[in-house]
């Protein structure tokens, strides 16, 4: 349950929004067509809600968020794990890894619709590209980090192989790993919408463009208001699931 004080201080900070945003319009001189009011920007939000283009937009782009995600984070946990585990694999991997990592998953999105056509695997493939490195690097960092005590504990307890990574591991390198799960989320949504953009005829993405296309901004302005609200419950869904794997641990 949320405290009232942050309830107040979220209500505070949405005036703040919204009283800026009309002050603009208003010492601007802005035509509503071009910078929509925000009170025609809430009309629009009704609109999006009440024909369910909301709902079916926000569907097919979580489910596409989802599979491109939770497939990054896996294959990058799992790799971390193990590059972390073994120096000498990591330092001939790492070069690529600091190659291939600044660059923008919207590069590869020629190839990408190429091999994988229009449709929702474009969409996915540069959801999983934008997670997988974020979190891969932490990993690696946090097992290489992990408490030499440990190890040793381990190591009298005669633990090897996928029960040393199971049971101490992976643990101790966690919370660093939740900072990567963090900023994957931000960056793997932004990209989603960035592709949408792209490869798709359907996403929240695409409904900025398709409004874009049919001169409604005010129906852009709520898709980039709900995509921001989203992008932040997805962040907070993940602090949710770092709690939870620290009470099991006894962390909390």
């Amino acid at each position: 349950m949320l405290k009232f004080k942050t309830i107040v201080n979220i209500v505070i900070s949405i005036i703040i929004v919204i009283a800026v945003w009309q002050l603009l319009i208003v010492i601007g001189g802005f035509d509503a067509a071009l910078f929509p009011a925000p009170l025609q920007v809430w009309h629009g939000i009704i609109e999006l809600i009440k024909d369910g283009t909301l709902f079916e937009h926000f569907k097919v782009s979580i489910l596409r968020f989802l599979a491109g995600y939770l497939s990054a984070v896996i294959c990058a946990v799992l790799l971390g794990l193990i590059f972390g585990r073994i120096p000498a694999l990591w330092g001939v991997i790492d070069p690529i890894v600091q190659v291939l990592r600044p660059v923008s998953p919207i590069a590869w999105s020629p190839f990408i619709v190429l091999w994988f056509g229009i449709g929702n695997m474009p969409a996915i493939v540069i959801i999983f590209i934008a997670a997988f490195f974020p979190v891969l690097v932490p990993t690696v960092a946090a097992v290489r980090k992990v408490d030499s005590t440990y190890l040793k504990v381990a190591q009298n307890f005669e633990m090897k192989g996928f029960q040393l990574l199971r049971k101490i591991i992976f643990p101790a390198a966690f919370p660093y790993i939740a900072s990567g799960l963090h900023i994957a989320v931000g960056t793997a949504w932004i990209f989603l919408v960035a592709g949408e953009m792209v490869g798709t005829q359907s996403g929240l993405g695409y409904l900025i463009v398709d409004s874009r296309n049919s001169l409604r901004l005010d129906l852009v302005m709520a898709g980039i208001i709900f995509i921001g609200v989203a992008g932040l419950l997805l962040d907070k869904a993940v602090g949710l699931f770092e709690k939870w794997i620290n009470r099991i641990w006894g962390r909390a």
